[in-house]
């Protein structure tokens, strides 16, 4: 990957929606040159997927919390999955720590939330420990890598 496939990438991350066309004429390619290193990009597995950003609360999701999750370590995995598989969830991580899972869930309004912690998250086995905490404000987030 070089400079060229850096910017390419920076285009693509301000904004999905632009063209070879417009690739090409902001760094002075053609069409087919960006179309090329993109083909690249996304078969060596720089690029991951084409995607949407969508506006949570816009959306209807107007909480936002984050969950430090301790398991048990025989139950880390298990009770991973279940998280990424639930539709509250929109991230779930393994953290350093002591078997500690970094989740964010996004959900309707404080009724919805604490449905899920009593009746989806504390109904999961293994887990020891959960401290939550709600966003308030967003400053930044991040949309794609700045390299």
């Amino acid at each position: 990957m070089d400079h060229v496939d850096k910017n390419i990438l920076d285009l693509l991350t301000a904004n999905g929606r632009l063209s070879y066309v417009d690739i090409g004429k902001e760094l002075g390619l053609s069409r087919v040159a960006v179309r090329e290193r993109v083909a690249k990009l996304v078969e060596d597995g720089v690029i991951e997927q084409f995607t949407v950003v969508i506006n949570s609360g816009k959306a209807g999701k107007e909480v936002s919390a984050f969950f430090e999750i301790d398991c048990e370590p025989s139950s880390l995995v298990k009770v991973a999955e279940a998280l990424a598989e639930n539709p509250s969830v929109a991230s779930c991580y393994q953290m350093t720590g002591p078997s500690t899972l970094h989740t964010h869930v996004l959900v309707a309004n404080f009724e919805a939330l604490e449905r899920f912690i009593n009746e989806e998250l504390y109904a999961l086995e293994g887990i020891t420990r959960v401290e939550s905490h709600i966003l308030l404000r967003r400053f930044k987030s991040r949309r794609g890598l700045k390299l």
